[in-house]
């Protein structure tokens, strides 16, 4: 039987889905941009790869340089790969071009603030400061904690209305 290249690269899309992000588990890898590419080995037979026979390659790229969540997510995709029968799995990790929140989905984003932590914004108000909504109460009454929160990727603000911190992915 002859499977479609293209079918095989659906069905890969599809496990990469499910594959979260270790610090933020509502995100996928996909929800989060990082996977760059889905490469099948040109094999003689396409089948070979969709069997396992033939290589797979997922090409990455880390929100940040030494993001401690990479190892974890490169594990988890090769799991879920050999658990749908792939063999050779291959995960590259590419720096360049540099991730950047634009690459985020914007259902991503709506997923971020429903789990409670303020997507990346890219508004001003006429200072030029950022206008960041509390994921709370939708106020824009917020403040800078610390630039630095959970992660790395992340900054704490406090909302003035209804007082509760918060974590801000940060735009970058």
């Amino acid at each position: 039987m002859v499977v479609d290249k293209k079918i095989a690269e659906q069905n890969i899309w599809q496990i990469l889905e499910t594959v979260c992000d270790p610090e933020v588990p509502v995100l996928s890898i996909l929800d989060l941009g990082i996977v760059r590419d889905v490469k099948i080995d040109n094999s003689p037979s396409t089948q070979d790869a969709v069997q396992g026979d033939g290589g797979i390659e997922i090409v990455i790229t880390p929100t940040y340089t030494g993001c401690p969540a990479m190892d974890m997510i490169t594990m988890d995709i090769k799991m879920r790969l050999l658990e749908n029968g792939y063999k050779k799995i291959k995960v590259t990790s590419v720096l360049s071009p540099a991730w950047t929140t634009d690459w985020m989905s914007e259902a991503g984003k709506q997923k971020l603030k429903a789990y409670g932590i303020a997507p990346p914004y890219t508004r001003s108000d006429d200072t030029g400061d950022l206008v960041i909504e509390c994921p709370q109460c939708k106020s824009t009454n917020t403040k800078l904690i610390s630039q630095f929160g959970s992660t790395a990727c992340k900054a704490l603000y406090q909302c003035n209305d209804c007082k509760e911190p918060f974590d801000y992915f940060k735009c970058h």
